[in-house]
């Protein structure tokens, strides 16, 4: 008893002298302790335990007076084939790219949730997303869908009711698109399981995600692992 008496003890003294109370003592809040956060004040972080996972956590962030707090975090899905290094993903592996990604805008099958000012395109029965490597509208929105890109290699987006109801595109191989990499990668409303290559949360998340994004605010999503190659706080 009295050797964990001076244990508390002498913690207490030390954050005393340093300046800090044990709880400010503690761990830093996740993007303190990342690489890059895409220097805005909102991030969003998206943790799976290690690459063969396809569950774990979507956290979201604020930056206010130079630190970050956690604004809200829900439980999320991941790949069916679980995650892999963003910048050496092939399209149709069902794997979700790990790495740090700008949120472009966002688009749903039913309307924006009242209070959402992030760009929010209405998806119509002409919407689709273009996959198809050989065409120019590839990893692109596409209404009407553009001639050289084929049906069978595009989504569909109003016909996936569920998933679609509310989503965020992610900026991976977005902006140069690399052909072969992959299209298509969302942060969207949850399926009946593991996504194709997107990240995934209850519909209720979502919605509450797309009324705290501030397009003022250059919110990024960072996907990642706890640890190792793919970790988190490397991107």
């Amino acid at each position: 008893m009295r050797t964990a008496l001076a244990a508390a003890v002498a913690l207490l003294t030390s954050a005393a002298l340093l300046g800090a109370s044990p709880v400010e003592a503690g761990p830093a809040p996740l993007p303190d302790r990342m690489a890059d956060t895409g220097g805005g004040d909102q991030l969003i972080t998206a943790v799976a335990p290690d690459t063969g996972s396809t569950t774990g956590t979507v956290t979201w962030w604020d930056r206010r007076g130079g630190r970050w707090r956690k604004a809200g975090s829900a439980p999320a899905r991941f790949g069916a084939r679980g995650l892999v290094e963003g910048r050496s993903r092939k399209q149709g592996t069902n794997t979700t790219p790990t790495g740090l990604y700008d949120l472009p805008y966002a688009f749903g099958i039913k309307a924006a949730p009242r209070g959402t000012t992030y760009p929010y395109r209405p998806v119509r029965k002409s919407s689709w997303w273009c996959q198809d490597n050989a065409s120019k509208a590839y990893n692109r929105w596409s209404d009407p869908r553009a001639a050289d890109c084929r049906a069978g290699q595009a989504e569909h987006l109003v016909t996936y009711p569920v998933q679609y109801a509310h989503a965020l595109v992610v900026g991976f191989n977005y902006d140069k698109p690399v052909r072969g990499r992959g299209a298509g990668i969302f942060l969207h409303v949850n399926g009946s399981g593991p996504t194709a290559g997107c990240t995934s949360v209850p519909e209720k998340a979502m919605r509450t995600l797309l009324t705290w994004v501030n397009p003022a605010a250059r919110p990024h999503i960072a996907v990642g692992t706890e640890r190792g190659a793919t970790a988190v706080t490397r991107y």
